[in-house]
């Protein structure tokens, strides 16, 4: 056994990816036949579809309309039927659903659920049913030179449902904007025996690898049901540019694949050493699109947990996009928003997968992890070099090492003899443990054997545990989409005496969730055999894509309740694996990258359309995972990496150590000033995170979002927005770089802001221009939009919990016409109590020319946040005016029925109110100019109560 564990590990360290592992469409059989099928149509200019709707079982109601679709069959054999349902939702979405009805009688002797599957929805949807507009929604019955259709209108879109061939148009303003089952290439591979193939076979259709898988690694797959994949084609209807359906190491902008044996495959897989510019499946699979342009945008939710590929031409129509779907099984159901921006359709994805949840503070720190840390020694000693070296971190972290034998829910107690203390001297300072657990179970020990005797494990095909290898050896996974997986997952992680492994622990410890896909080093590319059966007999192949979401979901619901009786009640999981959905409990990783220039810069379009598809809590490992960067590199990567959203450094177990310490001078003071700059804009993203949990806002949003009027925004991959902050970014990721181009996405002016430092200087273009901007290994290229108020803290601290009552730095960038706004929002970064009891503060900034004012609102009312929060204050204000209020020398504050003054100080462009001692839980206002001023205010210096709250 020792002997076959260490080849596999082995195998696994040396391979990288190689394309033979992993299926292109050529030899994947469902989609070889639904390519094969779509080519054979396109080339015929008379093909009639063998789709149509029967009239005569047509029903419509409000808000929907339901039929059977008839698909004709040759040589004389009964039509199938295919019932389809179109369900108006709030929000004037459409939800359209087809599924088969199938004889039971025909199929036995299989031990597989003989349905197609239709459970995505209940992983993905944040509710088991969508909140639709029955009660107002008309769906009216028209007809247009002799043929009937059905048609709803909402503001000013139509949707048109025709029924022979059966397609839908969307129009807006009675510009088609989208056509599904444009290209005729709707096509649903019913069930019939092997025996009976070929007859049911039309003459557009393949039979390659119907009822076997000749692809070398998954010859033993049996399909016990056969072929019953389903596809169907979108055209975007002058929409260039096309976005979203992670996860691959591409461009942001979709690609056209029309000339590859690989489109764009949604596949979860553990895919080592990824290649960029691929279009290869990885880690996670969001079967999301999003279409837009300036004044209109579309989304797409194909709602399938199975294996997808999805076809991108762009090549047929100039300036439109035509998308051909296609998965191996299921139900054919899809979700189609429109909208003016691309804004409005994250907020209806939102509405329907759920938001992304409101993480803890903490989280949103600075992560340091790697393969592995040796011992509590190693632990400790990183803890306190990290003080040594004045870098402020919230989360280190421990990878399998830390087990016995690699056995999940074990200490090795060798190396870690106790890890109560080693967690209570990191909470000495209020940081926090993240430890790994994965869904392979070493076989042979106490929790394995118990799940396979609750008999939750996933089974072979002949319902019995299956047993596969992963990093312990051999090992079986627990099966998280049975219900009852809950409740011992739950006793695993529970907060008891009687919990050897988690129960005396503090609550200062969190949860990774790694080889989620599942990785199976025996299995066919590297996961589960698709034959494997799940609860209620459904097959892997069915479920696949959702696997990952129901493991890390168990484990967010497990730390719920293991921490619903202290403050620190908001798990943090990470995962590698996901679906759509996910955003909900979990954090993600782009994986196993490499410590090369491309995979830096391959970085932010990865993370930015992890954000346009839902799931804005997203990262990669700083410095690459594999290998060893050089101190350009790592110093370039640190200073981009502190933009993620999730920002965690992480290194193989082969890497040389790269914490930020070990490259010296002047490196290591770089990637310090990055990270303390980080933490000083934690207000910034979590009140962007704030935004995106209740509107779906990208945390990091790209450039057209910004600024949608401008057509030469939408391919921009390399810069971005920090939310609706104004904060603008353009990280340098080239080797040795002396300038860049930065663009302008409109005519606002532009305060340059690098490194956090506010400079008056703006520049104003008529844009979109792009402009030269020099650069040095100092320089993170950072500005500020005109018309933007954030909020920022100077103070530097071991952690973000120590920062909790430091004061506030007010930076207004003035617009052209010498006005802005802002937002704030502040809670206990722990609780839900802002979620339960509206213990949160929710402050909007403005300063107006016309008034000569600065006013600030709270349009929250806690109670018992307010009174932790009495001692914090704005301490200073910096307005970059361009020329604005120059005039005036003094000022005074109105908060509480009293007017004190503040200490104004001009310098150019640039305005500085300092001593100013504002209260942040209560409205203000600062007039200029005022002569009736009371007194100065004398700014106290807070948060010195202890020693545990020195600055760094």
């Amino acid at each position: 056994m020792q002997f076959t564990v260490f080849f596999l590990l082995f195998l696994h360290s040396v391979w990288g990816v190689k394309d033979y592992l992993y299926k292109s469409c050529d030899n994947s059989g469902f989609c070889y036949r639904n390519r094969h099928f779509a080519n054979q149509i396109k080339s015929k200019d008379d093909y009639e579809s063998r789709y149509s709707l029967d009239i005569d079982t047509l029903s419509v109601s409000a808000g929907q309309l339901s039929a059977i679709i008839v698909k004709e069959l040759p040589n004389n054999l009964p039509a199938v039927e295919l019932p389809l349902s179109i369900t108006i939702l709030d929000g004037g979405s459409i939800h359209v659903k087809i599924d088969e009805k199938r004889d039971k009688k025909s199929f036995s002797g299989k031990i597989v659920n003989f349905n197609r599957y239709d459970e995505a929805s209940k992983w993905a949807f944040q509710s088991k049913t969508l909140s639709s507009s029955n009660s107002s929604a008309v769906i009216e019955a028209k007809s247009e030179n002799g043929d009937a259709f059905y048609e709803y209108s909402f503001s000013d879109y139509s949707f048109k449902f025709e029924l022979d061939p059966f397609k839908i148009i969307v129009a807006r303003q009675n510009e088609i904007q989208l056509i599904v089952n444009d290209q005729n290439l709707l096509n649903i591979e019913h069930f019939r025996a092997k025996s009976e193939n070929k007859n049911h076979l039309t003459p557009e259709e393949s039979d390659f690898d119907s009822f076997s898988d000749s692809f070398a690694d998954a010859k033993d797959d049996t399909i016990p049901i056969g072929p019953e994949s389903i596809a169907l084609d979108f055209t975007f209807n002058n929409y260039k540019y096309v976005y979203g359906i992670p996860e691959h190491a591409d461009s942001l902008v979709l690609k056209d694949t029309t000339s590859s044996d690989r489109p764009y495959r949604l596949y979860n897989v553990d895919i080592f050493e990824y290649e960029t510019d691929s279009r290869m499946p990885m880690y996670g699979a969001i079967p999301f699109l999003l279409a837009s342009r300036p004044g209109s945008s579309l989304g797409l939710f194909w709602v399938n947990s199975a294996d997808t590929f999805i076809d991108i031409d762009k090549t047929s129509d100039v300036g439109s996009t035509k998308t051909h779907w296609i998965s191996e099984n299921g139900i054919l159901e899809f979700i189609i928003m429109v909208g003016s921006t691309a804004n409005e359709i994250n907020k209806k994805y939102g509405e329907i997968t759920g938001y992304t949840q409101l993480p803890q503070l903490a989280s949103l720190g600075y992560h340091q992890c790697r393969w592995n840390y040796n011992d509590e020694k190693d632990v400790l000693s990183i803890n306190s070099l990290m003080d040594e070296h004045r870098i402020p971190y919230d989360y280190l972290w421990l990878d399998i090492e830390y087990t016995d034998s690699k056995k999940y829910f074990t200490w090795n107690k060798d190396t870690f003899p106790n890890p109560e203390r080693m967690l209570k001297e990191l909470d000495h300072t209020d940081r926090n443990l993240v430890i790994i657990i994965d869904p392979h179970l070493k076989t042979d020990y106490f929790i394995s054997n118990e799940a396979i005797n609750k008999k939750l494990t996933i089974n072979t095909f002949e319902n019995k545990p299956y047993y596969g290898h992963c990093w312990p050896g051999e090992s079986v996974w627990i099966d998280t989409l049975n219900p009852s997986s809950q409740q011992f997952w739950d006793k695993q992680f529970e907060y008891s005496k009687r919990n050897e492994f988690m129960g005396r622990l503090s609550t200062n410890l969190q949860i990774w969730n790694d080889m989620n896909e599942p990785s199976d080093f025996n299995g066919p590319e590297t996961s589960s055999p698709r034959d494997s059966l799940h609860y209620d007999l459904w097959e892997h192949r069915s479920i696949h894509n959702v696997y990952g979401l129901s493991y890390h979901e168990a484990t967010y619901h497990a730390m719920i309740k293991r921490l619903e009786t202290t403050k620190r009640q908001r798990p943090f999981v990470l995962t590698r694996s996901y679906f759509a959905g996910s955003q909900r409990t979990a954090a993600m990783w782009t994986g196993d990258n490499m410590s090369k220039w491309e995979y830096l810069k391959i970085s932010l379009p990865m993370i930015i359309t992890s954000g346009i598809s839902g799931m804005p809590f997203a990262g990669a490992d700083v410095g690459g995972f594999f290998g060893n960067p050089s101190k350009e590199l790592l110093t370039r990567w640190y200073q981009t990496g502190i933009w993620y959203p999730f920002f965690r450094a992480h290194a193989h177990i082969d890497s040389r150590r790269r914490e930020p310490w070990v490259p010296g001078e002047p490196y290591t003071s770089i990637i310090r000033e990055s990270i303390q700059l980080r933490y000083s804009l934690l207000p910034v993203f979590y009140t962007a995170f704030y935004h995106s949990s209740i509107e779906g806002t990208p945390v990091i949003k790209p450039v057209f979002y910004e600024s949608p009027e401008h057509l030469e925004n939408y391919d921009v991959e390399d810069q971005f927005f920090i939310g609706n902050s104004g904060v603008m970014v353009k990280p340098v990721t080239e080797e040795n770089a002396a300038s860049i181009e930065v663009l302008i996405p409109d005519s606002e002016l532009y305060y340059s802001f690098d490194n956090g430092n506010a400079l008056p200087n703006a520049t104003t273009v008529s844009g979109p221009t792009s402009v030269t901007k020099s650069v040095d290994l100092h320089t993170i290229p950072v500005f500020l939009k005109g018309g933007s108020i954030i909020a920022t803290k100077s103070r530097h601290r071991r952690s973000s919990k120590l920062m909790f009552h430091d004061p506030f730095t007010l930076t207004i960038a003035l617009d052209k016409n010498g006005n802005a706004k802002g937002k704030l929002y502040v809670d206990d970064g722990e609780s839900f109590d802002f979620e339960n009891s509206g213990e949160y503060l929710d402050i909007e900034f403005e300063l107006s020319n016309d008034s000569r004012s600065i006013t600030s609102r709270v349009i929250s009312s806690p109670n018992n946040l307010a009174k932790e929060l009495v001692d914090v204050v704005f301490e200073k204000i910096v307005i970059l005016s361009d020329g604005y209020l120059q005039d005036y020398e003094s000022a005074s504050v109105e908060q509480n029925n009293e007017k004190k003054a503040i200490s104004v100080t001009t310098e150019g462009k640039l305005i500085t109110l300092a001593n100013s001692k504002i209260s942040i839980i209560s409205d203000w206002v600062i007039k200029f100019g005022e002569e009736d001023i009371v007194e100065d205010i004398k700014f106290d210096q807070v948060n010195e109560e202890n020693g545990l709250h020195d600055e760094l």
